[in-house]
């Protein structure tokens, strides 16, 4: 992988600089290893040509709508809204994202839009926001075309949500937050629950109903404790079409923490019947 970031909060990838918007909440060298695979896995050959066949101008007139849930600093839809041309073949695509962090949110938000702007792309292509919510669960069922999810994968105790409302926003007449709640918005990064995977299988769970029917693709990044096989056994077992398979792999064997990327679509007709 071609990349690096600095403590200026640039990161650049194959030489596509992206500027980070700055927040104290949202650590731009937080997990590096996994935003690069993502992008690593996206821009590869395989996966270029798999998308370009997939959302081709003339077999999809309309733009494609590109979702990331648990967007973080907003540097991997950032990289997809700015290179959609060499993804995906074409401007005209739609970008959106979701995180449960709301100073993530105003961060993402401002980096997608710079890299747009740096990059010069087409007016056509859109960003749409990034969403304060849990998971995908504010969207329309089969809207989503491309779903990207770099989930908390650690095993470790989840976070304490009955804080949430009070930790997801300055207190009232405070300009800066306390240490309690900057930790509770890391952990929101990292906790997975149990084998790292209770956000995971909530997610999941949402993919069917929000991938559109015939072309919906998800990317979804797992450590090896969140036993990657068992997923794909799962998701195997969904029903006729339901596929996945590990496109990316960070290549390093130090126990748990080697990464996977696992490409899920459905291989059915545009109907969603089997």
């Amino acid at each position: 992988m071609t990349s690096a970031f600095t403590e200026t909060g640039l990161v650049s990838f194959r030489h596509a600089p992206l500027a980070l918007s700055p927040s104290p909440h949202v650590p731009p060298n937080f997990d590096i290893l996994t935003t690069m695979l993502l992008l690593d896995t996206l821009s590869s050959e395989s996966e270029s040509t798999f998308l370009r066949d997939r959302f081709d101008n003339t077999s999809l007139p309309t733009p494609p709508l590109v979702l990331e849930v648990g967007v973080g600093s907003g540097v991997v839809l950032a990289f997809v809204a700015a290179n959609a041309c060499s993804i995906l073949g074409r401007h005209d695509v739609l970008t959106l994202g979701t995180d449960l962090n709301r100073f993530a949110c105003q961060a993402a938000s401002q980096t997608v839009r710079h890299a747009i702007e740096e990059r010069k792309v087409d007016g056509r292509t859109v960003f749409l926001d990034v969403v304060n919510g849990d998971l995908a669960t504010a969207l329309r069922p089969h809207s989503v075309d491309i779903f990207v999810f770099n989930p908390p994968y650690v095993p470790a105790e989840l976070p304490d949500l009955s804080r949430h409302t009070d930790f997801n926003a300055l207190a009232h007449g405070r300009s800066k937050t306390s240490f309690e709640q900057d930790s509770y918005l890391l952990e929101l990064s990292y906790a997975g629950g149990e084998d790292g995977m209770a956000v995971t299988d909530r997610m999941l769970e949402q993919v069917p109903d929000i991938l559109s029917h015939g072309r919906g693709v998800a990317y979804v990044l797992l450590c090896a404790q969140n036993k990657p096989d068992a997923v794909k056994k799962r998701i195997r077992g969904w029903g006729p079409g339901w596929q996945i398979e590990t496109v990316g792999s960070s290549g390093m064997k130090a126990g748990w923490e080697k990464l996977v990327v696992l490409r899920i679509w459905n291989g059915g007709p545009p109907d969603g019947k089997s």
